[in-house]
């Protein structure tokens, strides 16, 4: 998987496993059309020249309706099971782009292989969804490119067995989730393996990521892959951050095969991308996008620069 391409359960329930372990962070559940909005700690105000760029019929609601699927961790969750205020990387990120344009970013639950249809049909102006940008997606939508993930690596706390890329797990007992593009990933590489003079990746496939956490928290394997903003995630909350340390390779920041992610925007609002795009720049150029991802533990997936329909596809 790299992010909601084809998302996997497993990634989704073993992180969700993780939520209780973090207090809650969303709450602020509307940034005012004017004022200062509190996002992951920092303050935020509106800049009337980014406001200035949105359609008029944006304007006018003071709302962009955005339309996402929860709980899917760290990117959109529910701060407490059973009530719908929401929190996570997504909903952070959208009040931050509000507060910055000036208007309140409205997120509304929908499932997922429902928020492009209904991006058409008009129910919604964008969608934040951990959303991988691709062609065939933007056949119908167009997308302003916020960060890259694919997979990464899980380890024990302190990595004792100093893993550092993904070379270091030939000859290794690895823990994976069956049916999953790490599962790919991992088969994929053995020839580097064998080309290095190397056994081969002891692979081992589990039914939940969350099992393959078990044996890792065990010791019956010396590191899981598993997406790498779960992977993020977990390592943070997880024993209040003590008991997992997530794998930084140097040569694949976002993950091994990233490809971006997306905030999904109707085409029939094209001021509206071009707003989002320039308020996502003003962020990146602020340190305030870093600052929230660095929330979830999983800075290292933010890009420099915001883009348009960058797909990798």
């Amino acid at each position: 998987m790299n992010t909601r391409f084809a998302r996997p359960a497993g990634a989704a329930a073993a992180a969700a496993l993780m939520l209780g372990s973090l207090s809650a962070c969303g709450g602020d559940d509307a940034a005012a059309p004017s004022g200062k909005v509190v996002v992951a700690g920092k303050e935020l105000v509106r800049d009337q020249a980014l406001h200035d760029l949105l359609p008029e019929k944006i304007k006018k609601a003071g709302v962009v309706r955005v339309a996402t699927d929860v709980p899917y961790p760290p990117f959109e969750m529910f701060v407490k099971e059973g009530e719908p205020t929401l929190t996570g990387l997504d909903y952070d990120l959208g009040q931050a782009l509000g507060a910055k344009l000036g208007v309140k970013f409205s997120f509304t639950p929908q499932k997922f292989d429902g928020i492009v249809p209904a991006i058409q049909a008009g129910k919604f102006d964008a969608a934040m969804s951990a959303i991988t940008d691709n062609k065939d997606r933007q056949k119908v939508v167009d997308f302003v490119d916020y960060s890259q993930s694919g997979s990464g690596i899980l380890v024990a706390e302190g990595n004792p067995v100093k893993v550092t890329t993904l070379d270091d797990l030939c000859g290794r007992k690895v823990a994976v989730q069956a049916a999953t593009n790490q599962l790919d990933l991992l088969k994929s590489h053995q020839a580097a393996c064998s080309t290095a003079g190397k056994d081969q990746i002891d692979i081992q496939t589990f039914p939940k990521d969350s099992d393959a956490q078990l044996a890792l928290r065990a010791g019956k394997v010396i590191a899981q892959v598993l997406t790498k903003p779960a992977a993020g995630w977990v390592a943070k909350t997880a024993g209040d951050g003590k008991t997992f340390d997530l794998v930084e390779d140097p040569a694949a920041p976002g993950g091994y095969n990233a490809s971006p992610n997306g905030i999904a925007v109707s085409k029939q609002l094209p001021e509206l991308t071009d707003a989002i795009l320039k308020a996502l720049q003003a962020l990146i150029d602020d340190g305030d996008l870093v600052h929230i991802y660095n929330k979830y533990g999983v800075a290292s997936i933010a890009i420099p620069k915001a883009t348009k329909n960058a797909a990798v596809d």
